[in-house]
């Protein structure tokens, strides 16, 4: 990252903050999530090393990075969204490399993860886009060209037209049903008519989507599956709430529904009253066997621009399967206005799972479960110097050692950080740093095999 005096810095914090209450209104102040299911990576052997967390010179699997920028003209960050932009991060002989993929039909990639449709079609890599909605499965070409194939583009008919989340699993088995879907389902939420559906693959071919639900001007932020109840079926979960307001106090209902697969009852799960979520995680935390539903409540505030307040912080809830609605109960808060990512896995290699929330200015937070799971939680901030508006974050063992990493777009920083824990302590080091910081933002990341993805002699297209 480029040195900048702090004469320099200011235009470049009004750029920045032009562009994004620019992309705010445009994208309705998104939240992207950390994935519901456990994420793909290639299974090897780790090599020993001889110093604890020494990174490797190669690693089997890495990161897809969602990003939407902005267009920067003389070094000066504008309010004009660029075209939709997916990094595919890797580590080759010692070096980390960046390719990048580009759709100039949207504005944004909320999300990137790999997808392997059943039958003889080759894995591809799914994105979801807006402005102009789409869902693409893109794969390379003998030429080591990217071409996209569309599974669904719409327009919903409201003001904003934008794909914002999407998960995969085989919601209805993984044997054909009678209507003829075949393999894993895909879950999604969009913009901005509350229209959740899913997309299955037909025997016969191509996709099927089914709406399992549309509410006017209504924004669905994220979707996770999991298995409350225990019951050995997963079920939909979804984040509906009024559209995004950006006075500071505004209240602002919000709810989590649970939907059961094959378009059943909408039930509402979490009623969060004047306050509301666009980040929920869905897992097994505290290892009893059953999944437990995490919403991030956003924080309440009074004022506005610099003279916000906050009134009520951000509060972490658990729900079981048999919480009401109204009884989520508080594991930790966080004294920040939006944290917009959690993600979960094991930092330590204790055999224990861990949960790290991503706040918007306050930092890197680390939750543990105590003696009693359904209590207070012990949360511990492990770098407070890092920060964004989205802050995507995602725990995931790329170097195959059995313990997870974690890996967070820091973008006020300007840069992509891997942490691992040696000691019981954090330890970062930057993978990429970006020139021009806030000059984008990253709203998801996921991992994808390296050697499906990558030439064995990579060219290091777009490298950073």
């Amino acid at each position: 990252m480029a040195n900048t005096t702090n004469r320099n810095r200011a235009p470049v914090l009004l750029a920045f903050a032009l562009a994004l209450m620019a992309l705010i209104t445009c994208c309705g102040e998104d939240a992207p999530t950390p994935p519901a299911t456990t994420p793909v990576v290639t299974e090897v052997t780790p090599t020993p090393t001889a110093e604890p967390g020494a990174l490797p010179d190669d690693l089997p699997n890495g990161l897809l990075v969602a990003t939407s920028p902005f267009i920067v003209r003389d070094g000066r960050v504008t309010s004009e969204p660029g075209a939709a932009r997916l990094d595919l991060i890797y580590r080759r002989g010692g070096e980390w490399h960046t390719e990048s993929i580009e759709d100039p039909s949207s504005n944004v990639f909320h999300k990137a993860m790999v997808y392997d449709p059943p039958g003889d079609a080759p894995p591809g890599i799914l994105t979801a886009a807006g402005m102009a909605a789409s869902l693409k499965l893109w794969r390379r070409g003998a030429d080591g060209a990217w071409t996209s194939e569309t599974i669904w583009n719409t327009e919903f008919g409201g003001r904003w037209n934008r794909m914002r989340d999407v998960e995969v699993a085989p919601l209805f088995g993984t044997s054909p049903t009678p209507g003829g879907t075949v393999g894993d389902v895909l879950a999604i939420a969009t913009h901005d008519q509350g229209v959740v559906a899913v997309g299955s693959l037909r025997a016969a071919g191509g996709f099927e989507i089914t709406e399992l639900d549309r509410t006017t001007n209504t924004f669905v932020h994220e979707i996770e599956l999991g298995d409350l109840n225990g019951d050995g079926v997963l079920e939909i979960y979804a984040t509906p709430s009024e559209p995004n307001s950006l006075e500071g106090g505004a209240e602002q209902h919000g709810e989590v529904v649970r939907y059961a697969p094959g378009g059943g009852d909408r039930t509402v799960v979490a009623d969060l009253g004047n306050r509301h979520a666009k980040e929920i995680l869905v897992a097994d935390v505290d290892g009893d066997g059953r999944d437990e539903l995490y919403v991030a409540v956003e924080a309440l505030t009074s004022g506005t621009g610099s003279a916000v307040e906050i009134v009520e912080p951000v509060e972490i809830r658990r729900y079981d399967a048999d919480t009401a609605p109204n009884a989520g109960i508080v594991i930790a808060t966080i004294r920040d206005r939006l944290t917009r990512f959690l993600t979960v896995g094991d930092v330590d290699g204790d055999g224990h799972r861990e949960m790290v929330a991503a706040a918007f200015r306050s930092g890197l937070w680390l939750l543990r479960p105590g003696s009693d799971p359904r209590g207070e939680w012990s949360i511990e901030n492990i770098d407070r110097e890092s920060s964004g508006f989205e802050h995507a974050a995602l725990l995931a063992d790329l170097d195959g050692d059995h313990v997870d990493e974690l890996y967070v777009a820091s973008d006020e920083q300007g840069e992509l950080r891997r942490y691992v824990w040696v000691n019981g302590r954090p330890r970062r080091e930057v993978v990429r740093t970006m020139d021009i910081p806030r000059s984008y933002i990253s709203w998801n990341i996921m991992p994808f095999p390296v050697a499906t993805f990558i030439p064995a002699v990579s060219r290091s297209v777009g490298a950073h």
